[in-house]
């Protein structure tokens, strides 16, 4: 008997979610769990297991197209096996009946049904008459890429009744044509960072540590957790002295609130990942001051590795208590992140370098040595923390690694 694949609930408040890219075709076989479709929503990029073997029968929504929770994506079955009647969906070709059904919808149904918010917002945003999009999704449903595809048209037309700031559209072909689509991730995180800087005061502190101690105890612990095949890198041992420092200053782990302060019993510690052109996100160490050195070490290593492979799951980016961010992967010294709302502050790691510096041997003598040093950059709520707080804080994360045993 066939088997129905249905658009999951990725989270909780999320309704839609975009369909990237399907893994499998009509026709190819498919074994289960293995993976069948790329989805997308405002929070994680994954890719959804097959619920059963066998064959894909038949796909129902297009790439790019925004589908709903519960929304019919596929049937899987034996070969030749009848699909059972479902008429929840239109299979991914349209009919030319779809699309006259379509054109027959008065404008209101149609900015409320066949409109995803996304698409909304680009035809808001760009003052564009829907009447005139032929639509390629579900039912003739307007897609981001129909948008795209008419704002990039020689045929692009504008209404005459719209204002005159209106008509400038068509004066911007040539801009129009040079749009490059972006992610929901890379839309979610832009939308994110105004919103933050908008809500929280944003106040930098500065100092930088010697990771002489931290570098030697890696330099013999590093072939140690190989052989548990687990790699160690620097960052589980920012994990660690993040929680050291969030232990003896509770109120950096905690939530800016209209009734007063909410502080958090657990350590959840958000770990931003690099995706390349299509952005960042963060997957969290939930409850990171229960964990090891080694147990930190695995949690980096796994949530990294299906970050970059779209594994993660939506329960994996949600309920961080505070935020690490190594910007020093491509060589920044320090910087100023953005804090992910509604935490209290974020840790930015600079890049280590080899410089000199004075140190003081053990009968008071100053001396020049080269030591390995990085600039670590605290951003915290003004609303919450004070600049002496937030020192206090920053400090006592130093003294954890300087004084690594």
């Amino acid at each position: 008997m066939a088997t129905k694949l249905t658009a999951p609930r990725m989270g909780e408040g999320i309704e839609e979610l975009v369909l990237v890219k399907w893994l499998k075709q009509p026709g190819d076989a498919v074994e289960m769990l293995q993976p069948i479709v790329e989805v997308e929503t405002d929070k994680v990029a994954t890719e959804l297991p097959s619920p059963s073997s066998g064959v894909v029968l038949e796909t129902y929504a297009r790439e790019g197209e925004t589908v709903k929770v519960g929304e019919l994506l596929a049937w899987i079955g034996k070969t030749g096996e009848t699909i059972p009647d479902d008429s929840s969906r239109k299979k991914t070709k349209k009919s030319p009946k779809a699309k006259t059904e379509k054109e027959n919808q008065p404008q209101e149904k149609m900015e409320n049904s066949f409109l995803s918010p996304l698409v909304r917002k680009m035809v808001k945003e760009n003052n564009l008459d829907v009447d005139v999009i032929t639509g390629s999704g579900k039912d003739g449903r307007i897609t981001k890429k129909d948008v795209l595809a008419f704002m990039e048209s020689e045929n692009l037309r504008i209404d005459s009744s719209q204002k005159p700031e209106l008509k400038q559209l068509s004066s911007r072909k040539e801009e129009a044509s040079n749009l490059v689509p972006v992610s929901n991730i890379r839309r979610t995180i832009a939308e994110r960072m105004i919103a933050s800087q908008r809500t929280s005061a944003h106040v930098l502190t500065v100092m930088e540590a010697d990771l002489s101690r931290v570098a030697a105890h890696r330099a013999i612990n590093k072939p140690l957790f190989a052989e548990d095949g687990v790699r160690l890198t620097l960052t589980a041992y920012f994990m660690k002295a993040i929680v050291a420092g969030l232990k003896t200053n509770p109120k950096v782990n905690a939530s800016w609130n209209d009734e007063g302060l909410l502080m958090h019993s657990e350590i959840n510690i958000g770990m931003a990942v690099s995706l390349g052109k299509q952005g960042l996100i963060v997957p969290v160490i939930k409850r990171a001051d229960t964990l090891s050195l080694l147990g930190t070490a695995q949690k980096v290593n796994d949530l990294a590795q299906r970050a970059r492979s779209k594994q993660l799951k939506p329960e994996e980016v949600r309920r961080g208590t505070f935020s690490l961010t190594n910007h020093g992967l491509s060589g920044s010294l320090f910087a100023t992140p953005i804090i992910t709302q509604p935490q209290v502050g974020i840790l930015g790691t600079g890049s280590v370098q080899k410089r000199a510096v004075v140190i003081t041997d053990a009968d008071g003598n100053d001396m020049i040595a080269i030591r390995p040093m990085i600039y670590l950059s605290f951003v915290f709520d003004h609303r919450v923390l004070d600049g002496e707080g937030a020192d206090v804080f920053l400090s006592d994360v130093v003294k954890t690694l300087e004084n690594w045993h």
